[in-house]
């Protein structure tokens, strides 16, 4: 049987990446049961994958007002908008996991405009998709409205700053054709009781 690659550059796998990476990547294949094929693909250049890492340990890891389903939603959102099926699937698997809705993310990857949000998840994504699509017409109205709808200014940065972090992600696994591990689909899809 011939499977398809993960990416169309070269990959590594968790043992031929160096110590520090292997230890944190190794942590996150301990928790989810496999190696994400992001850390395979971007592993072949350290330098980037550290950064990496440590940008999105920065904006996601973080205590923060906007709470980790928010920032999954930001991801999926515009990674969605990016046409971006490994962020869109890798990050809809963590959302529903985090959000505990298993429709959510298919919901606002597909259309986030059309999704049923309530009003501080609608200006989250609505500020997101802002930012991913037209950033230069930005305006004061739109950081408004994010505020009338009671996010503060701390959490509008981390809405552009994931926005902006997972818009270069989306580019990078459009250059590499990065395929999202299967594992990914099922996760956080359980029946509802």
């Amino acid at each position: 049987m011939t499977t398809d690659p993960v990416s169309r550059f070269p990959v590594v796998e968790l043992d031929d990446l160096p110590d520090d990476l292997r230890e944190r990547v190794g942590a996150i294949a301990e928790r989810s049961g496999f190696v994400p094929n992001i850390f395979r693909a971007l592993g072949h250049r350290p330098a980037e994958l550290r950064a990496f890492l440590d940008y999105h340990d920065a904006l996601m890891e973080r205590e923060s007002p906007l709470s980790k389903a928010e920032r999954e939603l930001v991801i999926v959102a515009t990674s969605g908008a990016n046409h971006c099926t490994y962020c869109v699937v890798a990050h809809g698997a963590i959302l529903r996991i985090r959000s505990k809705e298993p429709e959510l993310a298919d919901h606002v990857g597909i259309n986030p405009y059309g999704a049923e949000l309530d009003p501080r998840r609608r200006a989250v994504v609505d500020l997101a998709l802002a930012l991913a699509l037209d950033s230069a017409s930005l305006s004061e109205d739109d950081l408004d409205a994010a505020r009338d709808a009671g996010l503060t200014d701390e959490e509008i940065w981390d809405v552009g700053a994931i926005t902006a972090l997972f818009a270069m992600s989306n580019r990078l696994a459009h250059l590499t054709a990065l395929k999202p591990n299967a594992e990914f689909f099922g996760m956080g899809r359980e029946a509802r009781g």
